[in-house]
């Protein structure tokens, strides 16, 4: 039995690690840092399923073509949905976390240091009637130093970060990536408590 335990510790050790890969830097590199600016880069993206995000707006726009504005509208809410949910959901999770004000992060505070995060995979999930999926995103969170970005402390990839639950009647795309992204922050927020 106390094997047993272990083994279910050790698994949920290794599948907690395997949402994050360390591609340079070292978190205890960040050891001291009290303010970020906070960066986004969505060039690139790919959407679940599809070649492109391109191909994927293309569906949609069809989809909704039969309704008059509503193809727009959608394609209008995905870029949008990027500065009036997503960035914000982050930032303030991250924010939320050191109340105390050990660390700052902002798009628009001036800090020796950057937080980037380069989007690079998002699945947008689903609510209807049949049942729910949350959204997930995978992205690229490079801290460097703001006036030389070639001076990189720290690039880790974050695989999959699945949205946070979210209410059950949630039927908006925008707000399930948001979740998502919250679910990155909460990710990056436990990693930097250690090397406070």
């Amino acid at each position: 039995m106390k094997h047993f335990f272990l083994f279910i510790l050790l698994l949920g050790m290794g599948l907690t690690h395997a949402q994050q890969k360390i591609r340079q830097g070292n978190f205890k590199n960040l050891k001291g840092i009290t303010s970020y600016t906070v960066t986004f880069d969505y060039s690139g993206l790919q959407v679940h399923g599809f070649d492109s995000e391109e191909d994927y707006l293309k569906e949609k726009m069809e989809k909704r073509a039969h309704k008059e504005d509503e193809a727009e509208k959608f394609k209008l809410d995905w870029y949008a949905d990027r500065s009036e949910k997503y960035e914000p959901q982050f930032i303030e999770y991250l924010n939320k976390r050191f109340e105390n004000g050990e660390i700052t992060f902002g798009k628009d505070i001036q800090a020796k240091h950057t937080l980037h995060v380069k989007t690079t995979w998002i699945y947008p999930g689903y609510n209807v009637v049949a049942g729910t999926e949350p959204a997930k995103i995978s992205a690229i969170i490079t801290i460097m130093e703001t006036d030389n970005p070639s001076q990189i402390l720290l690039e880790v990839e974050f695989n999959k970060s699945i949205g946070l639950e979210v209410g059950t009647f949630d039927f908006d795309q925008g707000d399930r990536i948001a979740k998502a992204y919250e679910k990155l922050a909460k990710n990056m927020v436990m990693q930097l408590k250690r090397v406070l």
